[in-house]
C-alpha cells in the first residue's frame, strides 16, 4: 500500500517496534501500527503475529491511519484502549484541539466551533492538525464519531438507523460508509461480532473504560466520597453517583473502579452525548494518564521516592465542568471541607435545576436513588448568588463576579492553554494563587502544576523532614507530586478498600488559599 498522506510528528521507530514486538498493552492508546500488508492498523498489544519491520510504521492517531487508508483491525480494536497521555501532557494547540474533539464540539458546532474555541482561523488550525496529527479536524471527528458509532452497536439494542443520527452522523449513509471504511465490516456485521458483551440495562448504558496500571483506586474514591455533595452527587461506599449537564440533557452518571476499568453507567442519555459523557467521565478519574512514565520520573527523586513506592498510579483530580470547579473550588476556599460540602449543597439545592427524573423509579431497581439536581448554571449563581450565599461579603462578591465571567468573555474549558486561563483567573476579584492553580490543574488537566500558598502540602514536607527542596527536579509532573504529599498527609484518612471516610477532613486540614482581594 503506498500512502500519500503528509508527514506527521515523528515517533521513534525502534521504540515503537520493540512496544509491538513483546505486545506491550502500556503504549495502547499512545499510538497505533499500520501494516502495509493487510492495510490495517492495529493497537501495539494485538495479540496477532508482529509483521517484519519493512511492512509496518507508526501513526500518533487511528484517523491518521485511516486518512493513509488503513482500517482498524477487527482483533485488537485499536480504538478501544485507554486516551494518549498526550494531549495533556502537550499544551501546544493539536493536543488541545483533541481534548474538544473528545468531547464533541465539531459534532456540535462543526470546525468553525471548534477554530473559535482554539481562537485560529479554520485554515490554521486545519493546516497545524494535518501536519502534527496526519488528519484535519473533520477526520480526527470523523473517527471519533466512528468510536462511539461502534460502542452503541456492540452495547446497546438501539436500531442502527439510531445509533447513526446519535453518534452524530448526517445521514444513514454517511454512517454506513464511515463504518466500513474504518472497520471493513457493515454496522450489521459489527453488531453481530459483538452481541457476546452487550451491556445494555433498561435506559441506560454500561461500559468499561479503561485505564493503564498501576491505578491508585483508593485516593480517587476517597476523593470523590469525601467532596461529594448531597443533591448533586452521592457516594454508597463503593459507587460514585452524580447528575452530570450535557450537551443535549442531563444524565445520571454511576462509577466505580475495578482492577483494570473504570465500570460506567449512563442513565437518561440522549445517546448524541455518549462521547462526551465518556469523555468527562475519563477527565474526572484522568483514565488517560500514563503512571509508569509518572512514577518513573518522580521515583528519582530521593525526597518523593518512598511516597511513590507506597503508592504508585496516583491520579489527579478532574473535572466535568468548568464553571462548577471555579465555582467549587472558590466556595471552599479557607473553610473545612465538610463545610465546604454544606455550603455548595444549600447552593444546589436553591439554585440546581431539578433533573427531569427526580422522583421517579430508578432505573435500576437495586440502585441507590439517583441525584436529583444539577449543579447550578452560571447565569442562575451570577443572578441569584447574592440571595442564596452566605459567608463573608466579599467572598459572595468575588463568586458571584467569577460567574458572570463565566457566563461572558472567560472561556473556561479544556482546549484553553493553562497560562492563558491562569492569567483570566487572578484577574478577576478574590482568586488568588491557591485558587487559580487548583482550577487550571482539574479544569486542563495539567500535570505540571506546583499549587502555592497550600497549608498541607507544606505540612506534609516538614513532616517528612526535608529542607527546602528543589522541585524543578519534578517537572513535569509537579501536579502529582503535590498528590503524592497530600495522599501522605490524609495518611490513614483513606480507607484501603475505598470504603466511605469515617470522617471528613478536620478543620486543622484546612488549605490555606488566597484571601479575596
Amino acid at each position: 500500500m503506498t500512502s500519500t498522506a503528509p508527514r506527521v510528528s515523528r515517533l521513534d521507530f525502534d521504540h515503537c517496534y520493540r512496544a509491538l514486538s513483546a505486545r506491550d498493552s502500556r503504549f495502547d492508546g499512545q499510538f497505533v501500527v499500520t501494516v502495509r500488508t493487510t492495510g490495517i492498523y492495529c493497537r501495539p498489544s494485538c495479540p496477532a503475529r508482529t509483521p517484519k519491520p519493512e511492512n509496518v510504521d507508526f501513526v500518533l492517531t487511528p484517523a491518521a491511519a485511516s486518512a493513509r487508508g488503513f482500517r482498524a483491525c477487527r482483533r485488537c480494536l485499536p480504538d478501544a484502549t485507554p486516551g494518549s497521555p498526550l494531549w495533556n501532557t502537550r499544551a501546544d494547540l493539536a493536543a488541545r484541539a483533541m481534548r474538544l474533539i473528545g468531547d464533541g464540539i465539531v459534532d456540535r458546532d462543526g470546525v468553525t466551533g471548534l477554530a473559535a474555541a482554539l481562537g485560529y482561523t479554520e485554515r490554521h488550525l486545519n493546516r497545524v492538525l494535518t501536519a502534527e496529527l496526519g488528519a484535519g479536524p473533520k477526520a480526527l471527528a470523523r473517527t471519533h464519531r466512528a468510536t462511539s458509532a461502534r460502542v452503541l452497536l456492540t452495547g446497546t439494542d438501539m436500531p442502527i438507523a439510531d445509533v447513526a443520527f446519535a453518534s452524530g452522523f448526517a445521514s444513514v449513509r454517511q454512517f454506513n460508509d464511515t463504518i466500513r471504511d474504518l472497520y471493513a465490516a457493515t454496522p450489521s456485521e459489527l453488531r453481530a461480532a459483538g452481541r457476546r458483551n452487550r451491556a445494555h440495562i433498561g435506559d441506560g448504558i454500561a461500559l468499561r473504560l479503561p485505564f493503564r496500571a498501576p491505578y491508585d483506586a483508593a485516593w480517587t474514591r476517597y476523593g470523590l466520597a469525601a467532596h461529594a455533595v448531597d443533591g448533586l452527587e452521592s457516594w454508597d461506599g463503593t459507587t460514585y453517583s452524580r447528575a452530570l449537564a450535557l450537551p443535549h440533557g442531563p444524565a445520571c452518571v454511576r462509577l466505580s473502579l475495578e482492577t483494570d476499568h473504570a465500570a460506567v453507567r449512563f442513565d437518561h442519555l440522549d445517546m448524541r452525548d455518549l462521547g462526551a459523557g465518556v469523555n468527562r467521565v475519563r477527565r474526572l478519574l484522568d483514565l488517560d494518564a500514563d503512571p509508569i512514565a509518572v512514577d518513573e520520573h518522580l521515583r528519582g527523586d530521593a525526597f518523593l521516592g518512598p511516597l511513590v513506592d507506597a503508592h504508585p498510579g496516583i491520579r489527579l483530580p478532574g473535572s466535568v465542568d468548568g464553571t462548577e470547579t471555579l465555582v467549587r473550588v472558590m466556595m471552599g476556599q479557607q473553610i473545612s471541607v465538610k463545610s465546604a460540602r454544606t455550603r455548595i449543597g444549600q447552593l444546589v439545592d436553591e439554585l440546581g435545576e431539578r433533573a427531569p427524573w427526580a422522583g421517579g423509579v430508578p432505573a435500576d431497581a437495586r440502585a441507590a436513588p439517583q441525584p436529583a439536581r444539577l449543579f447550578p448554571t452560571a447565569e442562575a449563581i451570577a443572578a441569584e448568588g447574592r440571595r442564596v450565599l452566605g459567608g463573608p461579603a466579599r467572598s459572595v462578591t468575588s463568586i458571584v463576579e467569577a460567574a458572570r465571567a463565566c457566563g461572558g468573555q472567560m472561556e473556561l474549558h479544556a482546549g484553553v492553554p493553562a497560562s492563558n486561563l491562569r492569567a483570566d483567573l487572578t484577574r478577576l476579584n478574590g482568586i488568588g494563587d491557591w485558587t487559580a492553580d487548583q482550577v487550571v490543574m482539574r479544569v486542563t488537566g495539567d500535570p505540571d502544576v506546583l499549587t502555592r500558598a497550600d497549608l498541607v502540602l507544606d505540612r506534609a514536607v516538614t513532616e517528612l523532614g526535608a529542607r527546602p527542596i528543589d522541585t524543578r527536579s519534578w517537572r513535569p509532573w509537579r501536579s502529582y507530586a503535590a498528590m503524592h504529599l497530600l495522599r501522605h498527609r490524609l495518611g490513614r484518612r483513606i480507607e484501603p478498600d475505598g470504603g466511605n471516610p469515617a470522617k471528613p477532613l478536620e478543620p486543622a486540614l484546612r488549605t490555606e488559599q488566597g484571601e479575596p482581594r
